[in-house]
């Protein structure tokens, strides 16, 4: 009996000099995590964290995690972040967020060109009401862009452009996926929206240039269709130029080149470079 009892106190001490020398090694991973040492924390970490309970883990498995992504490990990453989040509904005292977690997990997701489960990730972060909640916005909506769910990409642009994180890029890829969405009119009206809070951005002008100079070209368009219509008329000879038909036509003609040089102008002044502007401009002169 005495012999079994020395045999289990030498167990318990030597799991007891155990525990302390894993408590210590976490300790040292933590202390290589800030100071960036991600490799080397993570080498600790996967060795010790499996031999601890939870409860001597603690804010540790949030580290891990951290070290992980921060060395492209991303299997890894998402496994700590799990056993993160678990830790922390566990214990909510623990000194990191369920929002960061789950920030995160998007971004390994994204980086394993799993949309589906990156966007899932940065929803259920958005729940966890962060803090600081624009970025998330920015990256659920790439995510929903690169899964061609425009109609979630405009909402999440659109809130990450209103909370002001990276408003310039927010507004133009909103309208990108009205683009997507083949709602020309919005794509429009956020290109110009974006234009007057951003006028310096060459990506939106550019754009909206675009837009102007098809809607010219579309009116020029017109213009000819009932000037040649009309001509034809007056080639057959059921024409004539001093009718009143004749000039209600050309009346036509005219408005419609004036409209186009309406447009123009403003895809002109966007877009200076675009030599077809000035050409359409000319080709606009009012017919008598």
């Amino acid at each position: 009996m005495k012999k079994s009892l020395t045999l289990l106190a030498v167990v318990l001490f030597t799991m007891s000099a155990f525990g302390q020398e894993a408590v210590k090694l976490i300790n040292r991973g933590d202390s290589l995590f800030k100071e960036k040492k991600y490799a080397e924390a993570l080498e600790i970490y996967d060795k010790v964290i499996p031999t601890l309970e939870q409860d001597k883990v603690k804010e540790s498995l949030y580290y891990a995690a951290m070290a992980a992504l921060n060395t492209a490990k991303n299997e890894v990453a998402l496994a700590y972040f799990d056993k993160a989040i678990s830790a922390k509904n566990a214990d909510a005292s623990l000194k990191f967020e369920l929002s960061d977690c789950n920030q995160y997990k998007g971004l390994v997701y994204v980086r394993l060109k799993d949309f589906a489960n990156a966007m899932a990730s940065y929803e259920k972060a958005l729940e966890l009401a962060p803090a600081k909640p624009g970025p998330i916005y920015y990256s659920a909506a790439s995510a929903a862009f690169n899964m061609n769910n425009f109609e979630k990409a405009v909402e999440y642009f659109g809130k990450s452009y209103d909370a002001g994180n990276k408003p310039e890029d927010a507004i133009l890829n909103k309208a990108m996926a009205y683009k997507r969405l083949n709602n020309d009119s919005l794509y429009e009206v956020t290109l110009i929206t974006g234009f007057e809070k951003f006028p310096g951005n060459k990506n939106i002008s550019s754009r909206l240039a675009a837009i102007y100079f098809t809607d010219g070209n579309n009116f020029y368009k017109s213009g000819v269709t009932i000037l040649n219509a009309t001509l034809k008329k007056v080639n057959e000879k059921k024409l004539k130029v001093e009718d009143a038909e004749y000039k209600s036509e050309i009346a036509k003609v005219n408005e419609a080149y004036s409209k186009a040089v309406e447009v123009l102008k403003k895809s002109q002044e966007l877009d200076p470079s675009n030599a077809n502007v000035q050409k359409l401009i000319d080709a606009c002169k009012p017919v008598k």
